[in-house]
């Protein structure tokens, strides 16, 4: 799995979070037939779920500035080489990396998680994406 996807998973929760589905009642087969159909997901409030996270966090962190706060607000790793693995996850080069330092890294690394949660069906604040 990659990190972006832990990381995703992390605040929107995954499917082994949600209430387990009742099993079907005998003869309920052949109304099921749709059953297998893909679900439209709810957008998923990315900073109200972060803001409540960090509400029971017993860390003060800066999770809306930085991603090494956001990193340690998830429970995951935000040591230099977890966020240079994610970075270059991401589409940030290893050129960058090498040329520029890790504060360049890191706002742009934060900009770039809020893109991704945008695009995977989170409701991110125009803020977080500038």
């Amino acid at each position: 799995m990659s990190l972006f996807s832990k990381l995703k998973d992390k605040i929107f929760g995954t499917k082994e979070e949600e209430a387990p589905t009742p099993a079907p009642e005998p003869g309920a087969e052949a109304a099921a037939e749709g059953a297998d159909a893909p679900v439209a997901m709810e957008p998923v409030d990315v900073a109200k779920q972060l803001t409540e996270m960090e509400a029971a966090h017993p860390e003060d962190l800066d999770w809306k500035r930085s991603i090494v706060d956001l990193m340690k607000l998830v429970d995951m790793d935000s040591s230099y080489g977890a966020r240079k693995e994610l970075a270059l996850e991401l589409g940030y080069s290893q050129a960058d990396i090498d040329s520029k330092g890790s504060a360049e890294m890191n706002i742009w690394l934060h900009k770039r998680v809020m893109q991704a949660l945008a695009e995977n069906g989170g409701t991110v604040p125009a803020e977080y994406l500038d």
